[in-house]
């Protein structure tokens, strides 16, 4: 797969690719990249490649001609072109998933108040929106949306590995454990250490249930309406109120019970 950046700052993306397990990704011939400077593109001795917005208003966006020639150079009319806006969809672990089975992706990094519409118009495929908030890096960005994607790639990483992950099975991932045994009094849970396969499932579907209830009940909402949350699962749920393992059980205990009445209302 391929990955090609349109952006003012090259340098941003390229600590990326060259660095971790994408580093190893593109050695291995699995994953490539090109990073395209726009200012190459730029018609005047200055390398101009923004201007003021008609209309009025603080800020200036990049100019067409700029980024026009530099997506005809990479031949972008044959490819997938993502713009990575705050105005476009939210970005999932689903869409990272379809995105995966591309051949090659094109990002447009935009800088200061976005790019020209008709740069939108003539080729962008795709605007993906990376959260609620504003940032000044479009390089940031697509690198968020590119991380989440390669890693997707067969061979990037071990199916083992993906399969339970956050959001792969609809709900959040159970907390895990590493050596020390005891790490400043706290102690691994002693299922964890036990060897029963069995127990050590059943506990780690428990947690991602506690955990998706307390910081995203919506998942729990959607995997009811898809048909995706287990008998096993639905169970747990009801028991999981009167049996909060926090320290504040408490609190917890009253937080899970509200939400899971709202759940039942909904």
């Amino acid at each position: 797969m391929k990955f090609t950046v349109l952006t003012l700052f090259p340098e941003i993306p390229r600590a990326f690719f060259e660095t971790s397990i994408m580093a190893k990704a593109v050695e291995r011939g699995i994953i490539a990249y090109d990073l395209v400077n726009v200012r190459d593109f730029a018609y005047d001795k200055h390398k101009t490649c923004d201007d003021a917005t008609y209309g009025g208003g603080a800020g200036q966006l990049l100019l067409p001609e700029p980024l026009g020639r530099a997506l005809d150079s990479v031949e972008a009319y044959k490819k997938h072109v993502i713009y990575v806006t705050p105005s476009g969809v939210p970005f999932t672990q689903k869409k990272a998933q379809s995105l995966s089975q591309k051949d090659e992706l094109v990002f447009i990094c935009g800088r200061y108040e976005g790019i020209d519409q008709r740069i939108i118009d003539l080729y962008v495929d795709e605007e993906i929106s990376i959260g609620d908030y504003v940032m000044s890096s479009g390089e940031v960005a697509a690198t968020v949306i590119i991380d989440s994607v390669y890693r997707l790639v067969e061979d990037v990483i071990t199916s083992e590995s993906l399969d339970e992950e956050s959001f792969s099975g609809g709900l959040l991932e159970y907390p895990q454990y590493t050596r020390p045994n005891v790490y400043k009094g706290l102690e691994v849970p002693e299922v964890l250490t036990g060897g029963n396969h069995e127990q050590i499932r059943k506990w780690r579907l428990k947690k991602s249930l506690q955990k998706t209830l307390l910081n995203r009940p919506e998942l729990i909402q959607q995997a009811r309406l898809t048909g995706t949350l287990s008998e096993e699962a639905q169970k747990m749920i009801e028991e999981l109120a009167e049996h909060a393992d926090y320290k504040n059980d408490r609190k917890q205990r009253k937080k899970l019970r509200s939400i899971q009445e709202k759940l039942k209302r909904q």
